[in-house]
């Protein structure tokens, strides 16, 4: 299971005419992050782990940290040898500079002075958090009251809590006119008091589809 773009932007915090900028070659430097399901002039998907990814970017930018020592921090991390995944490391903003904590002892600087040891403070990417603009990014694992995210679960796909049953499944029933108790007749693990989670987690990523207007 993937994320679409739109998806993946509501998850991050992220516009998708962000995501689209960071997946793009068009920089001499090539792509901050390139998606792990991309082809060009194809479909965008991403992973669990470019999401989580996508989030420590969307922090980073809402400490006012320039995109251009963003990319140098991606840079610095793969100059010393890190070629894990970026998901994989805990980058936390110092100052306008970035820093990757390499442990909850140690915390190594990638902008200013790459190498040298700094003070950082601990980040939990996986909740809440202020973006750009003072936007609130909303915790990965519990986005809405009644749905959850586990990458155990289908892969990550947003789901009822609890259950298997993919939100907007439900969404679209409740949007059709059905009643939460009929969902849950249809889908007995869905506990009706939580089922309009899922229309509101829909509301929500809608709310990051670009708009069409001409």
């Amino acid at each position: 299971m993937a994320y679409s773009a739109v998806l993946a932007a509501a998850l991050s915090g992220g516009s998708v005419r962000q995501l689209a900028y960071w997946r793009s070659a068009r920089s001499s430097e090539g792509p901050l992050l390139a998606p792990k399901y991309h082809e060009p002039r194809a479909r965008v998907y991403y992973s669990f782990r470019d999401v989580l990814a996508l989030r420590t970017f969307v922090y980073l930018r809402g400490q006012d940290v320039p995109l251009q020592r963003v990319r140098k921090a991606v840079r610095s991390l793969r100059r010393i040898g890190e070629i894990e995944h970026i998901s994989a490391y805990q980058l936390v903003a110092v100052g306008r500079g970035v820093a990757w904590r390499a442990s909850d002892e140690e915390a190594v600087d990638l902008t200013e002075q790459p190498g040298q040891h700094v003070i950082a403070e601990m980040l939990d990417i996986l909740g809440s958090f202020q973006g750009p603009r003072g936007r609130e990014v909303v915790p990965l694992l519990k986005p809405k009251p009644g749905v959850s995210i586990d990458p155990g679960v289908r892969g990550g796909y947003p789901v009822i809590e609890g259950t298997r049953v993919p939100y907007d499944l439900v969404s679209s029933l409740l949007a059709d006119g059905m009643t939460a108790a009929e969902v849950a007749s249809i889908y007995p693990t869905v506990d009706p008091d939580i089922a309009h989670g899922a229309l509101d987690f829909d509301l929500y990523v809608d709310g990051y589809r670009p708009s069409t207007a001409a």
